[in-house]
């Protein structure tokens, strides 16, 4: 009894701390969102701005980056194999990179930041606590649960990430607890911060049956399929520009003239940014079946250029939207068919089916849960052993054998 009481009370303190950390920094990195966000909007004029914004936040990492430009990849391989603390500067570098990112009008994400804030922020307390390499690892994954479930308010899925993120077909049950108190207390920081998140409805639910179930298992095959290309094609694209653009800054340089002049040549912006407001359409009508396509090109030129942001809202539009785009074809309501495309792009892109599923019950309800899992599983299966993180380790092949 004694055993269990001191780890409790070792990382009950510990995890609290690296809780309230995270939860600040992503209410921080929301409020400063919503306000770049905003004033992008407000001047749609800003996207011709974007090349030289690339190029500054490129030579500010060159300069100053270099060793925490890995981002998310760099927190998995110091779980993986443990080295050094994660610099601080990790923290304010991806903070001001994707606001930056993001009020110049580039595709990027969320959760990349709020990761690698509540990592990078974790990681300072090793020192503190004086931890030992065991304990670091836990210390991160507490870290980059915190992160995660503070961003979207979602506690229960940011603490099964943190754990499940790191290697395809295994969980470190020996995290569990302070990936789990360090998440839940990470939402409630962000909400006494005043912090309030989107809420998605589903619509009427549609009672489990043998036909439904089919119609899902159906979706998720095209879900995983799309989070397989996305992956490659975000790693495709990062490698084409290091090939032919030697000097680093020039990368998101070309990137954002390629991207501005995009958005000018199609006449709008709604495939850059968060892109919440279609994520939000697409749960309530028929939207044009080439939204999932656009989201997608500008997001691998995104960050296949170098904006710094994350995958994870760009994968949430790109599923939302396939998904409305298939429930015509499926039989199914639009609301159903976002949600689990929604979720399921993401389960296959990052291999996480089961912090998916477990997502979609925090934000669409309990019902959409057998339907949830099946289409995240699904999706998993069918999306490789390409994942968005090329850090994570494959312990076990997908379905026994493998899977080229």
């Amino acid at each position: 009894m004694i055993k269990p009481l001191a780890y409790l009370l070792k990382w009950t303190v510990i995890a609290s701390v690296v809780a309230a950390l995270a939860g600040s920094a992503s209410a921080l990195f929301l409020y400063a969102l919503d306000a770049a966000t905003n004033w992008r909007q407000a001047h749609p004029a800003m996207i011709w701005l974007l090349p030289l914004a690339g190029f500054a936040v490129g030579w500010i990492y060159l300069h100053f980056g270099r060793s925490v430009e890995a981002g998310n990849n760099l927190l998995i391989d110091e779980i993986h194999d443990p080295k050094q603390v994660v610099p601080l500067r990790l923290a304010p570098l991806v903070l001001g990179g994707t606001i930056v990112s993001h009020l110049f009008g580039a595709s990027v994400g969320r959760e990349g930041t709020a990761v690698q804030m509540g990592g990078a922020l974790a990681d300072q307390l090793t020192h503190l606590f004086r931890l030992r390499h065991e304990d670091r690892r836990i210390l991160l994954m507490a870290g980059i649960s915190a992160g995660f479930a503070s961003v979207f308010g979602t506690p229960l899925a940011g603490a099964i990430f943190g754990l499940e993120v790191l290697a395809i077909g295994r969980m470190r049950y020996d995290a569990i607890f302070p990936c789990m108190l360090a998440a839940i207390v990470a939402d409630l920081a962000g909400m006494a911060w005043g912090v309030h998140h989107m809420h998605y409805a589903v619509g009427a639910h549609v009672p489990v049956g043998a036909l439904p179930l089919l119609a899902v298992m159906a979706a998720g095959m095209v879900f995983g399929l799309a989070g397989m290309a996305f992956a490659r094609a975000a790693h495709g694209a990062s490698a084409f520009m290091k090939r032919h653009l030697a000097y680093a800054p020039l990368r998101p340089l070309a990137g954002g003239v390629v991207i501005a002049l995009a958005v000018w040549a199609i006449g709008t912006d709604r495939y850059i940014g968060l892109g919440i407001p279609v994520i939000a359409d697409a749960f309530r009508q028929p939207l044009a079946p080439w939204d999932s396509v656009g989201k997608f090109l500008f997001t691998v030129a995104s960050l296949g250029s170098g904006f710094k942001g994350g995958e994870v809202t760009p994968l949430f539009y790109i599923g939302a939207t396939l998904g409305n785009a298939l429930a015509p074809l499926l039989h199914l309501p639009f609301g159903l068919l976002a949600g689990l495309g929604f979720v399921a792009v993401f389960a296959g892109a990052a291999n996480t089916p089961i912090a998916s599923t477990v997502m979609a019950i925090e934000l669409f309800g309990s019902e959409i849960a057998p339907y949830a899992a099946l289409a995240c599983v699904v999706s998993y299966l069918f999306s490789g052993h390409t994942g968005i993180y090329h850090a994570q380790r494959r312990s076990h092949a997908k379905t026994g054998v493998e899977h080229k």
